[in-house]
């Protein structure tokens, strides 16, 4: 159990990167990212979830997903994001902290979570919602799932960066 001041550490971290993260889902902060005939942007979204989740456990990973989802969720049309950041927030935070992972693989592995969530919701929520036949759903869920894999890699990279040094300064204990 938290004491009241690691709890308040961890709810206003949780906070400051969850507003990151929406801030970094804008999309004048991505960046092009050309896959065969098929144009993306990269975003990193998932580098705030991965700090929080890794300096102050799974419930604030959880916390700062969902919220720090909302924009991306609300710009893209698709509800499931939040719910899928989520997964991804409390999973790397299960993972570094129950499992002592290092920063790097918590987060890889926590995408490796969330991946089949968001393969079956976007699938569904393509072809249900009649945006596009099932055969072009896949294609475009593959490329999602592609896209995701490279922010996930160059955001666990990063993220374990600056906990290091977070860490190391005792900025966050």
């Amino acid at each position: 159990m938290l004491k009241n001041s690691n709890r308040t550490k961890a709810l206003t971290l949780a906070a400051l990167m969850a507003a990151l993260a929406n801030i970094l889902s804008i999309e004048a902060l991505t960046i092009p990212l050309i896959i065969g005939p098929y144009t993306s942007k990269i975003h990193f979204t998932q580098l705030p979830i991965f700090i929080s989740a890794a300096l102050a456990g799974p419930l604030a990973g959880m916390l700062t997903g969902a919220i720090g989802g909302l924009y991306m969720s609300y710009s893209v049309g698709i509800p499931f994001i939040v719910g899928g950041l989520a997964i991804l927030g409390f999973s790397a935070g299960i993972l570094a902290h129950r499992l002592k992972l290092r920063p790097m693989l918590s987060s890889i592995f926590a995408w490796c979570i969330q991946a089949p969530y968001v393969a079956v919701t976007d699938y569904v929520w393509f072809v249900y919602s009649r945006l596009m036949p099932s055969s072009v759903a896949m294609t475009v869920i593959t490329t999602i799932l592609l896209n995701l894999t490279i922010e996930a890699i160059v955001a666990s990279i990063i993220a374990t960066t600056v906990i290091h040094y977070v860490k190391r300064r005792g900025l966050f204990q």
